[in-house]
């Protein structure tokens, strides 16, 4: 084998020049052996051997015997230093030399003479060695006799070449010898040599061709043998090279133009799409070349067999060659010319010696204008005589093509219609608008329909209708009624009634039968030739021809034109033309004359009788010479009675027209050279025997007129078959004219087509158009010869075979299959029916299903007949089909596959790989059956359901199985897929055999609300009020709870029921109470954050009564509504409730936010069913419940009637106070009283003990805000307590609410939670992760729980508040004035710009007394371009009130213009009857009698002239600007204090929490101790403690009210203070430690300490630190200053500034300036060195003084 590597050169010559000692004694032999071999030339170059210049041989050629021949040799010196020579004599005795030393000096040369003597005529050789101190060389003598060399190389190595290519390279032959020789090659295949043989002188060369031309894949090595001698003679001598060369197949790919992937082939199709006719559209793609051979292609297209119409598709590229890894572009141009056609070529490129061929399909549409008219009527009604109008009409051209047009009306004068412009274009999807004119010369009726002439198309017409009347003639007035009715008569019968009274008779049967009225529209293009040559038309029907009402004989005229023609030619003046009636009346006839025109016609008008022609003269008497004229003359014809109807129905008059041309050159004048175009200037008619019609646009380009007329000289017998309109005509320069064609394709037409001729200008001028009009026969081709071959195919199973069709005709032919009805069992095709376009191919496939096993052979017929005439001769075609039979299994990829979790009720795609391994194709049926792995088996139908259980999978091959999971609950599921063979029939025929196992699990979509906010009405309410008011707790429990049966009747939303209530699927009912609000005030908004906890998307829905109502018509609904449906209609067509978005999706995970909203519109309590469905799990219907009240009605909105108390344990001495909250939801304030009487009763119940006790029974609750029942409940035994307490409301209603506590034994200790909480699930704190729609600022914790914590103490957390907004700032301001005394947030307001965010400090300071707190933190947000926008307005406002204020204006025009009165608020008129007062903004009610009613909630009250001014004058006024309203923000903080001793006992975990300094515990100023304690059980402590207590506190705030002690404190606290450590003695009492419990005289200055830093100590703690460090440190100083450094700092103080760094910390963490996260970094300190003690302690003494001074 022949290794790729580097070929040696093939010109190189034979090896190098060697010395040889060989000593030749038997010059015959050598002789011999040289005999056929190449011979050497002594070299003429000279050569260097050891410094010395020398030729390496001496050779002897022309001697003789018995003579002595001297040759020379020459060395020279060329080395640089002087050479030594000792020279050996040649061995033989032939050559002969003076053996000598020879020196040279450097530069010099010697002679040496050898001589030769020969003695014998043979071949002589021996040699001369030259000895020096370098070395030894010798020289070759030699004596040859004159024969036949040749030199060549030993080997040629080819190029790479392609399989049925060549590739070819060149040696040199060389001629050595001293003769004339010639030469022979014997060659074999593939390699080819040239010239094969020659004749060479001595010394010539010649170049031989060496031709590699590989017909297969393989690697060549070829022996030449090229034998030479004497010419003529027989050559005895032969000389070989060796050729080699390899073979590799080549290979091409397509590619489109913006390929890049070398690997990625474009596809076998170029679609062009929809070309605009005479337009031009290319396309390119690549042939690129991916192996290592140069490939040579051709690309041409495939033969259509149809040689009528040119191809439409041409390439740039018909051949080639693509160097390897190289690619050429090929550019296909697509260029139609038949409108509405589908042209379709075939590409074949073809690659010499490639495997295949590849076919490339082109495609394209040809699409032509597409032109419509605004109106087909124009009317212009009744004009006077002499007078004109003037109608427009647009041409609408809706095509991407461009549309040329032309009216076949004469503008010119020659007609009363006239239409401008009358031909020209139209652009695509553009219109153009025409003018159409009406100048009538005659008081008569006036009817012509025009044709517009469209190239490409069909002509569509135009009906122009009008009435000329003078004073003295009065015809009756033509209008569309009576062009429609005659159009209905002449489309609708048969018969056609020719008079005036048949008319009116067929109009009543029409006005009685109007079902019968039926239009049927005629062929435009038959109407226009009709209506063009009338009776001369042979084409037309009997039908046509009777139905002519007028015609015109001849309706062409030429002037001075003298050719052969069958229409009236002359060359005199006048030509008559006659008309002949159809009809059974008497027509009048009228000819329009118009001014300067050539043509003239006597008589201009006459009577014409029944059924009778006349003849009129045509007179061309031209005013100007030498010069063309052309022209229309139209007569119109109309009942001679129809001017005296009245009642009767107005027949409409026939226009005919006589198309004229002339010229006036004088004999011997030259005519005009006409310059025109014709397009297209080949037309083809389709190739069947039927009426077809063509158009042409002949363009004048010339800047004169130009006259044409049909010339049937050359042709005659043209005439007959082939119709041209018009047949002559004038064009104007730059103007146009559509010529139609008509003609029926003949078989005996010529193939290549025939000319028509036009005579231009009525001279030897011509312009020639081939017409194609010949009839083809159908013709189709089948694959393979017309045979099909099947693969063996196992018995039963089914095989399929792509086989094509070609239609090789240029008509559209329709096909079908017709398969013998035994052999329809064994083999089909698909598709067996259908239409192909002209050489266009199609792609059938067979099916075969073999019974036995056995060979099949079928032969199933193909039919085919033309699309445009179903009616004519079929033709057939056989196609033979051969198939064998022959016996097999499958297997599944995976034993075992496991799906995974699937919801429940959804579907899921699974695959299963299946595998046949037998050696036959296999048909087969699968089967699954279930098992439920979790509960017991029960029926669950279709859980798993195969896309397919029928199939056919190839031998060795595989075949995924599709299939789709549906669990229908919560559980495993197991299903085995099992298969049975299937036979021919399509009957099981073997049992079942498992293939594979498949699990999956069935889940459920889970949902919950994490997250609520409120807007509108109650954007006051907190958080916890909006999650009771939605009951959002039960609402997820039931969420994440499983569905029940009933639930899952409908999976999705479905429309299930015809009733206006739909039935409810669902046990779970749940309340969303949207608060109360008054009336027209703003909607309530609840928003809900849904999040999907689960591991599956979830799809909801709220479903409204009318989502789930299945829509009927209105007279389906029967019945009357009832009371609940009125109302429920009534909520739902004023959209009282909505919801956004009503559903969607989300995704495990995600959060999604509604809006609930309720609009105030109605006074009342509202009620609304809406289903909440989750697709295939909970359905849960919510009642809807909202109340709107009387703006003037007190209203307290009670969020539930039910209120349950934490528990309280018994023989508790301080039992907490507990919060009940109330709720304003009307306009105006609330005056509440709670019913004591029933609170005595449950003391007087209870042993005389205040069981419950309100601490604020009454109150007033302002508008819109909440107030809080304060209520301590005491239990005296360990159950549970239910008391229904009545609120009363003053001028309203009352409630009664049921509060419900629990009393408990004493808790354990160390118990987490020692007192019990509610029944009610408490609202959970989240952090908000997501804002809601529209919030810009968000809270980091919407929710602050302190849990349990002493009286008097402080606690403090951090919040964030972000600015989510990327664009605006944000101002924000917390509420803290009902508060205060409890909760501080620090800094209370602030602005963040956007994408900031601030650190909020939040300060819980307990009271004196256990309270169970529930406190809700507001905070207000405005956005800065809100504030902005106010003050603006608010500054113009202004500034027109003060100009307002200055000036006046006095007048007395336009008093109903006064300008805006400038008002701060509405102005409340006075109330002059009873009603609602006036409101500036009032809602529309759904229904009112009276649009001067006002209606407020149900009652309309009509309004007196007074105050509808009073509205006016009201809208006219500029008000004040209001100032935006900002968003709220709430924080709901929780704690629940305890009384000091009882803290530490229950609490032993958090007592560090113990405050260091009580203050004294004063009472409460909303309730006196007196009245707190009374009925309670007295303390264990006695009255000591109360005493005591009482006294201090009295002593205590007359200190602080002494206004010198004030002072006092003010001048020591800003002394500056240096607080330093000192050393305790183990009896010294530190400060920092709690005071006694009970104070005694002897320590009042300890005492003091305590009570100042308990009081004014708390109130200054929120104050800055100043940089002294001073502030607040004043109540803990000793009041002794005899001992300064024994002073310690106070423990507050140590707190605070402990505090402050955390928290600075944490602001500069959120800023970025510190990351806690950080790795924290080792500082290595220098060593202490001795220099810097002294300085340390130098600087340490230099404090030292600083202090004492």
């Amino acid at each position: 084998m022949l290794a790729e590597t580097l070929a040696p050169d093939p010109l190189a010559s034979g090896a190098k020049w060697k010395p040889s000692g060989k000593n030749i004694k038997n010059p015959r032999i050598h002789q011999k052996q040289r005999s056929g071999k190449y011979q050497r030339q002594a070299s003429s170059q000279k050569s260097c051997l050891l410094g010395l210049e020398l030729k390496p041989e001496l050779v002897w050629e022309d001697w003789d015997l018995g003579g002595e021949f001297t040759e020379t040799l020459v060395l020279k010196n060329i080395h640089s230093k002087l050479q030594k020579l000792h020279v050996r004599p040649p061995l033989s005795k032939f050559f002969t030399l003076i053996p000598q030393i020879i020196v040279l000096s450097p530069g010099t040369s010697f002679s040496m003479p050898i001589i030769f003597r020969p003695l014998q005529r043979c071949e002589y050789e021996d040699s001369i060695e030259f000895q020096s101190k370098n070395g030894s060389f010798q020289v070759c003598l030699r004596a040859t006799i004159p024969c036949h060399a040749l030199e060549v190389p030993d080997s040629v190595l080819l190029p790479l070449c392609a399989v049925q290519n060549s590739s070819h390279s060149t040696f040199l032959l060389k001629n050595v010898s001293k003769l004339q020789t010639s030469f022979q090659w014997e060659c074999a295949a593939p390699f080819q040599l040239s010239p094969e043989q020659g004749l060479l002188k001595p010394g010539q060369e010649c170049h031989i061709t060496v031709l590699f031309q590989p017909q297969e894949a393989l690697v060549y090595q070829k022996q030449a043998n090229c034998k030479f001698g004497e010419e003529g003679d027989k050559a005895e001598s032969c000389c070989t090279v060796l050729l080699q060369g390899i073979a590799k197949y080549p290979y091409l790919q397509l590619r489109n133009s913006g390929t890049k992937d070398e690997k990625e082939q474009c596809g076998k199709e170029l679609h062009f799409g929809s070309v605009a006719v005479g337009h031009s559209l290319q396309k390119h793609f690549y042939i690129f070349n991916p192996s290592p051979v140069t490939a040579s292609f051709s690309l041409s297209q495939m033969s259509s067999g149809a040689p009528l119409l040119e191809s439409e598709f041409s390439c740039d590229v018909p051949r080639g060659k693509v160097e390897p890894g190289g690619s050429l572009r090929a550019t296909v141009t697509y260029t139609p010319a038949v409108v509405d056609s589908v042209s379709v070529e075939y590409l074949s490129l073809k690659c010499s010696g490639a495997l295949s061929e590849t076919l490339i399909k082109l495609t394209g549409h040809c699409v032509g204008p597409k032109v419509s008219l605004s109106s087909s009527v124009v009317d212009f009604d009744c004009v006077e005589e002499g007078g004109a109008v003037v109608q427009t009409v647009e041409l609408v051209n809706s095509s991407p093509v461009e549309a040329h047009y032309q009216w076949d009306l004469d503008c010119s004068g020659n007609s009363v219609f006239s239409i401008q412009p009358a031909s020209g274009t139209v652009s695509p999807h553009s219109h153009t608008t025409l003018k159409a004119v009406y100048r009538p010369t005659q008081p008569i009726a006036h009817h012509r329909r025009v044709a517009c002439l469209i190239l490409y198309r069909d002509p569509i017409f135009l009906d122009l209708i009008g009435t000329c009347r003078s004073e003295l003639q009065q015809p009756a007035i033509l209008k569309p009624e009576h062009l429609f009715l005659y159009k209905l008569r002449w489309y609708r019968t048969q018969d056609l009634p020719d008079t005036p009274s048949d008319m009116q008779e067929d109009h009543n049967q029409s006005h009685k039968r109007p079902d019968t009225a039926g239009v049927v529209c005629r062929n435009p293009m038959e109407e226009y030739y009709q209506s063009c040559l009338g009776c001369m038309d042979p084409f037309s029907s009997s039908c046509s021809l009777s139905s002519l009402h007028v015609s015109v004989m001849p309706s062409e005229l030429l002037f001075n034109h003298k050719m052969y023609s069958i229409l009236s030619t002359s060359s005199t003046s006048s030509q008559p033309v006659s008309i002949t009636n159809h009809t059974r009346e008497k027509l009048s006839l009228v000819w329009t004359a118009a001014q300067d025109c050539p043509f003239t016609v006597s008589p201009p008008l006459c009577e014409l009788a029944p059924l009778k022609s006349t003849s009129f003269r045509v007179t061309y008497d031209p005013k100007q010479l030498n010069t063309l004229h052309g022209a229309q003359l139209e007569c119109f014809a109309f009942y001679r009675d129809n001017q005296d109807l009245e009642d009767r129905v107005l027949f409409p008059p026939w226009c005919v027209t006589v198309r004229v041309i002339g010229h006036s050159f004088q004999p011997g004048k030259e005519h005009f050279i006409p310059s025109c175009s014709l397009t297209p200037s080949r037309v083809v008619f389709p190739p069947l025997s039927v009426l077809s019609h063509q158009t042409v646009l002949l363009q004048n380009c010339g800047d004169l007129p130009l006259t044409f007329c049909l010339d049937h000289s050359l042709n005659p017998t043209l005439a007959e078959s082939m119709f041209v309109v018009p047949s002559c005509g004038l064009i104007q320069p730059g103007s146009h004219q559509i010529l139609m064609l008509r003609t029926t394709p003949t078989e005996d037409s010529p193939k290549q087509g025939f000319s028509l001729h036009l005579r231009l200008n009525a001279a030897k001028h011509t312009k020639e158009l081939t017409v194609v009009s010949v009839v083809e026969q159908m013709c189709m081709s089948l694959e393979g010869d017309n045979s099909l071959y099947f693969q063996p195919t196992a018995v039963g199973s089914r095989t399929q075979r792509s086989h094509h069709i070609r239609n090789l005709s240029h008509l559209p032919l329709r096909f079908q299959w017709s398969i013998p009805e035994p052999e329809q069992e064994l083999i089909s095709v698909e598709p067996d029916a259908g239409e192909l376009h002209p050489n266009e191919s199609s792609v059938q496939i067979w099916s075969f299903c073999p019974l036995v096993e056995e060979m099949y052979t079928l032969k199933p017929t193909l039919t085919f007949w033309p699309i445009q005439t179903p009616g004519c001769n079929k033709s057939h075609l056989t196609l033979n089909v051969v198939g064998m039979g022959a016996s097999g299994s499958i297997e599944a990829e995976k034993a075992v596959l496991d799906v995974g979790e699937t919801l429940v009720g959804s579907y899921r795609p699974i695959q299963v790989t299946l595998v046949n391994n037998s050696p036959c194709s296999v048909s087969f049926c699968l089967s699954v059956q279930q098992i439920l792995l979790d509960e017991e088996l029960t029926y669950d139908p279709e859980t798993l359901r195969l896309d397919c259980d029928r199939g056919t999978i190839a031998s060795h091959a595989t075949m995924l199985l599709r299939s789709t999971v549906r669990p229908h609950r919560r559980t495993q599921y197991l299903w085995t897929i099992s298969y049975q063979m299937l036979n021919a029939s399509g009957f099981l025929s073997s049992p079942p055999q498992t293939m594979c196992e498949v699990r999956a699990k069935g889940v459920l979509p889970t949902l919950q609300v994490i997250d609520v906010w409120g807007g509108g009405s109650v954007s006051s309410l907190s958080k916890v009020h909006l999650w009771k008011l939605f009951s959002l707790d039960r609402l997820n429990e039931h969420l994440l709870s499983n569905p029940s049966p009933a639930e899952l009747t409908y999976r999705t939303p479905t429309r299930h029921s015809l009733s206006s209530s739909p039935s409810i699927f669902t046990k779970v009912l749940l309340d969303f109470n949207f608060s109360a609000a008054p009336l027209n005030s703003e909607p309530s908004t609840f928003v809900l954050m849904f999040h999907n906890p689960g591991s599956i998307y979830v799809d909801w829905a709220f479903l409204f009564p009318e989502d789930q109502q299945i829509e009927l018509e209105y007279w389906a609904e029967t019945g009357e509504f009832s009371s609940t449906e009125l109302h429920r209609m009534k909520v739902q067509d004023n959209h009282l409730f909505s919801i956004s978005p009503r559903s969607g999706t989300l995704l495990p995970g995600q959060q999604r936010a509604v809006h609930f909203t309720y609009s105030h519109d109605f006074t009342g309590t509202d009620r609304f069913p809406v289903v909440f469905k989750l697709s295939h799990g909970r359905e849960i219907l919510l009642n809807f419940q909202g109340a709107t009240v009387e703006r003037d009605r007190p209203y307290l909105h009670f969020a539930s009637k039910r209120h349950v108390f934490t528990s309280v344990t018994i023989r508790n001495c301080s039992p907490p106070r507990q919060m009940y909250e109330l709720n304003n939801g009307g306009e105006v304030p609330v005056r509440y009283e709670v019913d004591m009487a029933v609170l005595s009763q449950l003391q007087v119940d209870n042993f005389n003990h205040p069981l419950l006790y309100c601490l604020n029974p009454e109150g007033v609750v302002l508008p819109g805000k909440t107030a809080m029942l304060e209520w301590i409940f005491s239990p005296l035994e360990a159950k549970v307590y239910h008391m229904d307490i009545l609120i009363h409301v003053q001028d309203g209603d009352s409630t009664l609410v049921r509060f419900e506590g629990c009393g408990l034994n004493s808790p354990s200790l160390g118990s987490t939670t020692p007192f019990g909480c509610s029944d009610t699930k408490a609202y959970e704190p989240c952090a908000q992760r997501l804002p809601f729609p529209g919030q810009v600022l968000f809270l980091s914790e919407d929710s602050v729980c302190l849990g349990n914590i002493p009286v008097c103490s402080r606690s403090s957390r951090i919040l964030f508040l972000t600015n989510v907004s990327h664009t605006d700032t944000v101002h924000y301001t917390w509420e803290q004035q009902n508060n205060q005394q409890v909760v501080q947030i620090r800094p209370d307001r602030g602005s963040l710009c956007p994408g900031e965010r601030a650190l909020c400090v939040l300060t819980f300071t307990s009271t004196d007394y256990p309270t169970d707190y529930q406190l809700d933190i507001i905070c207000q947000v405005i956005q800065e371009a809100a504030l902005t926008r106010y003050h603006d307005a608010l500054q113009r406002w202004e500034e027109e009130k003060a100009r307002q204020l200055d000036e006046f204006t006095i007048t007395d025009k336009d008093l109903a213009q006064s300008p805006e009165v400038l008002i701060d608020k509405e102005p409340v008129a006075a109330p002059v009857r009873k009603g609602p007062p006036l409101r500036k903004y009032k809602t529309l009610p759904p229904i009112c009698a009276n649009a001067n009613c006002e209606a407020v909630g149900t009652i309309c009250i009509k309004l007196t002239k007074a105050e509808r001014r009073a509205q006016r004058e009201t809208a006219k006024a500029w008000r004040c600007p209001e100032a935006p309203k900002p968003a709220l923000l709430h924080l709901w903080v929780t704690a629940q204090s305890h009384m000091l001793m009882e803290y530490p006992p229950h609490f032993p975990k958090q007592s560090n929490r113990c405050p260091r300094s009580v203050k004294a515990q004063q009472p409460d100023l909303q309730y006196s101790s007196t009245s707190l304690l009374e009925g309670l059980p007295p303390t264990t402590h006695g009255p000591d403690r109360d005493i005591t207590m009482h006294v201090l506190t009295s002593l205590l705030s007359g200190i602080l009210d002494d206004p010198a002690f004030t002072q006092s404190l003010i001048t020591l606290a800003s002394k500056p203070i240096t607080y330093q450590l000192q050393k305790t003695s183990p009896s010294s009492l530190p400060s920092s430690l709690p005071p006694p419990p009970c104070p005694t005289p002897s320590n009042p200055t300890h005492q003091h300490q305590v009570l100042l830093s308990g009081t004014v100590g708390q109130k200054e703690q929120h104050n800055t630190v100043d940089s002294e460090g001073t502030a607040g440190c004043w109540g803990n100083r000793c009041p002794t200053q005899n001992t300064p450094h024994t002073e310690h700092a106070p423990a507050d103080i140590s707190e605070d500034v402990l505090l402050n760094t955390l928290q600075n910390l944490m602001i500069e963490a959120v800023r970025g300036e510190l990351v806690l996260t950080a790795h924290p970094r080792t500082v290595i300190l220098p060593p202490f060195s001795t220099r810097s003690r002294r300085t340390s302690k130098a600087m340490a003494e230099e404090e030292k003084v600083d202090l004492r001074n």
